[in-house]
């Protein structure tokens, strides 16, 4: 200020009125030129901010590229108007286009090696089980394409008819078996052929196992001696008994979403798909969803959706999501300081899981798969597969198995076995020690319920998982009846031949109290979690979402995957969790949901005994 004093106190009067009026007209061209520039500089940045959303706008986002959400992929676009994003946090399942290659995912006898590490795992651990001798569960969750359908055992088993009837009576309305049944067939493509049950044009290819292993017939052998039936489809008419297993395996290749819906996709203009892509938020303009918020290669991106975002992220990270995005309950989500878009208190409760437990015989042939697990048969086994897709390599051996129930009143079978002609330790991430076969059992509907909640407002953190295991009477019930059931199985006139001591429990395990310290030491997830974002109608303050999969209290946004089972089924999730997806594919496009009536179920001829 002071410099300009001098200057103008230099200065005649005259030149001083010129320089002035001079500054003065240049400033209020520039001001001018700046306010133009300015507002041009607005609108280049509208504009573009608009182009890049435009350039970033799908109709559907779909969040995970897993069990449900590959089906959803592929049934969105097969309307080539329906433009899809598909994001997903981990890797493809193949290796320069080969599946060869990526032979840890799909030689079904390779399921254990994905199991043991994190490359296509989320790793989950539980919290300390206080009813479990404070044991720290090991929960393996895919996180590739395809997928906990990529790391499973294959196992395909939908459950019974009374788990979808009792959706329905729990608010879930047209998700009865009758609503149900026609998605299961619709995914499926049997390789005995269509019948009442059975799909026979579906992209999912289900087979039967090719084995023939002595201790697989051994082992349904037994199961009639002790009294209980032989039923030849347990996903049909009967699930009641034992027999040979359904399996997501074609052609000696595991059959994932990921293979049965989202490569034959792939190639359409309309579907984009964006692998190891972490979603960390959806996007809202108030309490409409309008997109969401995602880190790929260490950048943070956005995408947007003009209909709706879809979370098919399973049964964690749905709702995890869901929290991180400020729809949860409002006291937990204002301690971690996320700002509440909608309380919804049910989001991460409800959990629930299988457990099951192996009981393990020594056999005293040297049939079992002890051998096939040396190292010079398993490059072997694996040279014959990666040749023609064969052998050994081409199974997951969980061949035979069935459904009972633990007591007589119970209406439909609560324990599910399946036999193994192999000794597991640890999830598999400890070699077989000797020739041994084993049957994995557990209840099915166990009265334990649990919880996730958020460790903090990160989205790499694990959540907290607190599945509550075994905190009532009644679970500790059923499981000591799996372990007594089975060794009565054991002990059949059909083992004779192979049996040798029993390895676990072992024999020094004779009572109660001894059977429940076994469990409380030994019982495993079965990896079964669900229910996080429970269906139900918006009266309920429990549901997340109602029976046409919306979010409740939220727009343009859905859940679906096993996280919206009202209650776990009664058997494997895979098969559930496509069928879902299925059934959600034709509410979303708006069509009138597939009904078959009357189709007929096996009921006991009497509750008045076990079997």
């Amino acid at each position: 200020m002071s410099y300009l004093v001098k200057g103008v106190k230099c200065c005649s009067p005259v030149n001083q009125m010129h320089k002035v009026t001079g500054t003065l007209f240049k400033a209020h061209v520039l001001k001018n030129i700046l306010g133009i520039n300015e507002q041009q500089l607005k609108i280049s940045r509208t504009s573009s901010q608009l182009s890049s959303e435009k350039a970033n706008t799908y109709n559907y986002v779909i969040v995970g590229a897993g069990s449900a959400g590959c089906v959803l992929a592929n049934r969105l676009t097969e309307d080539p108007l329906s433009t899809v994003l598909l994001l997903e946090a981990g890797p493809k399942d193949t290796f320069l286009g080969s599946k060869r290659l990526m032979w840890k995912i799909h030689m079904p006898a390779a399921l254990t090696y994905n199991l043991c590490d994190e490359k296509y795992n989320w790793y989950y651990h539980t919290t300390s089980q206080k009813h479990m001798d404070n044991r720290i569960m090991y929960w393996p969750r895919g996180r590739v394409w395809g997928g906990s359908s990529s790391l499973n055992a294959m196992v395909y088993v939908r459950g019974h008819a009374e788990d979808y009837n009792q959706w329905s009576r729990k608010g879930a309305i047209g998700w009865d078996y009758e609503h149900c049944l026609p998605y299961f067939k619709k995914a499926q493509t049997h390789e005995l052929g269509p019948d009442q049950y059975r799909g026979g044009n579906g992209p999912l290819y289900v087979s039967r196992g090719k084995t023939n292993h002595p201790l697989h017939h051994a082992f349904l052998e037994a199961t009639q001696q002790a009294g209980y039936p032989f039923t030849d489809d347990m996903n049909g008419y009967q699930q009641e008994g034992f027999g040979w297993m359904d399996m997501t395996v074609h052609q000696g290749q595991r059959w994932s979403t990921a293979s049965a819906y989202l490569h034959p996709a792939i190639s359409r203009p309309n579907l984009s798909v964006a692998e190891k892509t972490l979603v960390t938020k959806i996007l809202f303009q108030g309490t409409k969803s309008i997109g969401v918020e995602y880190v790929k290669n260490g950048q943070r991106k956005k995408a947007f959706a003009s209909k709706e975002v879809i979370l098919s992220g399973g049964a964690i990270n749905s709702p995890q999501l869901l929290m991180l995005s400020g729809i949860g309950n409002a006291d937990d989500l204002k301690k971690l300081g996320i700002p509440v878009v909608c309380h919804l208190p049910g989001v991460g409760q409800n959990l629930q899981d299988h457990l099951e437990v192996y009981v393990q015989q020594k056999c005293t042939k040297p049939i079992t798969l002890y051998n096939a697990q040396k190292p010079v048969n398993m490059v072997r086994i694996g040279l014959e597969w990666l040749w023609k897709f064969t052998g050994e390599g081409a199974t997951a051996h969980l061949e035979s198995g069935g459904f009972i129930r633990s007591e007589p009143g119970v209406p439909h079978p609560d324990i599910q076995f399946h036999f193994l002609p192999s000794q597991v330790i640890d999830h598999g991430r400890v070699a077989s020690t000797m020739e041994a076969y084993q049957v994995h059992v557990g209840p099915m509907r166990s009265m334990s319920v649990g919880w996730l909640k958020l460790k903090s407002t990160d989205p790499n953190d694990h959540p907290i998982i607190e599945p509550n295991y075994m905190s009532t009477e009644r679970d500790i019930w059923e499981f000591r009846q799996c372990v007594k059931l089975t060794r009565e199985i054991f002990a059949q006139k059909a083992f004779e031949k192979f049996r040798g001591p029993e390895i676990q429990p072992g024999n020094h395990v004779q009572s109660d109290k001894e059977i429940d310290a076994f469990i409380r030491q030994k019982a495993d997830s079965a990896y079964h979690p669900s229910c996080t974002c429970k269906m139900g109608q918006p009266s309920d303050s429990t549901a997340v979402v109602d029976p046409q999969t919306k979010v409740i209290g939220v727009e343009n946004l859905r859940v679906v995957d096993a996280s919206i089972m009202p209650s776990v089924v009664s058997g494997n999730l895979n098969a559930p969790t496509i069928m879902i997806a299925e059934k959600a594919a034709d509410i979303i496009k708006g069509l009138p949901s597939l009904q078959e009536k009357n189709v007929p179920v096996y009921k006991p001829k009497t509750l008045e005994t076990q079997r």
